[in-house]
């Protein structure tokens, strides 16, 4: 049985949410998420708690176990608190700006690179070399972030590119470098 998958989920003041059989939907201040969940598990509400367990001890049912119970609990973070990535923009003449709704980088390229922000996502730049990545979904947030350092991964030479806030990239030694010690 799954040590993360026996802990209930506490449903704050505000969420509803509505079981019908493997799909859930939960509804809060910040919006609405629906999620159809595996054959191996069944949830319930008790009171002011859900409560996630397997079916079976199959291998299937234990594997499942935990990550339905954590996909429920990240709907109900979602609708509530909501998810938000950041990503910091490193390299001479990149920069970030919001052009309405949408975010248009200048990377390097003879182009500017525009990202559409798709729906229930919205974008943050508060420095022309920071961005974040806002949205209920936890998927969609860093899958919108993963998209966008995709533009100008931070290359080990100098560092240049997008990276998530925090990351540390390991730099390389340079050529030079590497023929003044033989």
């Amino acid at each position: 049985m799954s040590r993360i998958g026996k802990q209930p989920i506490d449903l704050p003041k505000g969420v509803e949410v509505k079981i019908d059989g493997q799909h859930v939907a939960v509804k809060g201040p910040k919006g609405e998420l629906e999620r159809t969940l595996l054959d191996y598990v069944k949830v319930k509400q008790e009171g002011e708690q859900l409560i996630v367990s397997a079916i079976d001890e199959s291998t299937e049912a234990n594997s499942a176990h935990g990550l339905s119970r954590t996909l429920v609990n990240n709907m109900v973070v979602g609708v509530t608190d909501g998810f938000k990535k950041d990503l910091e923009i490193q390299g001479v003449g990149y920069r970030a700006a919001l052009k309405g709704k949408d975010l248009e980088l200048q990377l390097g390229f003879s182009h500017p690179v525009t990202v559409v922000a798709p729906e229930g996502i919205s974008f943050e730049v508060p420095e022309n070399t920071k961005i974040s990545v806002k949205g209920i979904d936890k998927q969609q947030v860093g899958q919108v972030a993963a998209d966008i350092r995709a533009w100008r991964k931070p290359e080990p030479y100098k560092g240049k590119g997008i990276r998530y806030a925090g990351e540390k990239v390991r730099h390389k030694l340079g050529k030079a470098a590497a023929g003044a010690s033989a």
